[in-house]
C-alpha cells in the first residue's frame, strides 16, 4: 500500500455527478493506492502511520507533533494511479494496482482505522472509483510517501 501524505491548511475533493463534496481545515491529504498484493495488515501499518507522522509544529517550530496530536483532520482519496509503472514506454502501466474486489475492502479498513483513531468526524473521503477534483493548500510543503513494505513496480 502507498500513500502520498500531504499536510494541508485545507483540502477538499468534489465530484460533480455525484454531487458529492468533503472538505477539512487543518490537517493531511492522503492519496491512497493499493497493489495487487496488499493484505489487510498492510491498511492497519500505513494508517497508523499516517496518523502518527511528526509534521506538525510544536511551540519551538519543530516539526514533532502528530496528526493525532493536533486534532487535525484527513482526507483521504482512493489513487489506483499511485501504482503506475512509467519504466517502459510513455503510458503508464497500472498492473500492479488492486482491483476493485480486493482494493475497496483495504481502502475502507485503512479509513475505518483512521477514524477509530480520529473520529468520525475528522476523517472525509473521496468517493472510490470516481473522476474526482481534489483540491488542496498544501502547508510547509509537506509531502511524504509511505509505504507498507518495500515493493517493485512491474
Amino acid at each position: 500500500m502507498r500513500a502520498v501524505v500531504q499536510r494541508v491548511s485545507e483540502a477538499g475533493v468534489f465530484v460533480e455527478e455525484e454531487n458529492y463534496r468533503a472538505e477539512i481545515g487543518e490537517g493531511v491529504a492522503i492519496l491512497l493506492g493499493v497493489r495487487e498484493d496488499d493484505v489487510p495488515a498492510d491498511a492497519d501499518f500505513v494508517a497508523d502511520k499516517c496518523r502518527n507522522l511528526r509534521i506538525f509544529e510544536d511551540a519551538e517550530g519543530k516539526m514533532n507533533r502528530s496528526l493525532e496530536d493536533v486534532g487535525g483532520a484527513a482526507l483521504v482519496v482512493s489513487q489506483f494511479t499511485l501504482y503506475g509503472a512509467t519504466a517502459k514506454g510513455n503510458r503508464p502501466s497500472f498492473t500492479a494496482a488492486a482491483k476493485p474486489d480486493v482494493a475497496v475492502p483495504l481502502y475502507e479498513r485503512f479509513v475505518d482505522r483512521l477514524r477509530a483513531a480520529l473520529g468520525a468526524d475528522n476523517v472525509k473521503t473521496g468517493v472510490f472509483g470516481a473522476t474526482m477534483d481534489v483540491k488542496l493548500v498544501n502547508a510547509g510543503p509537506v509531502t511524504l510517501l509511505v509505504e507498507s513494505k518495500p515493493k517493485t513496480d512491474k
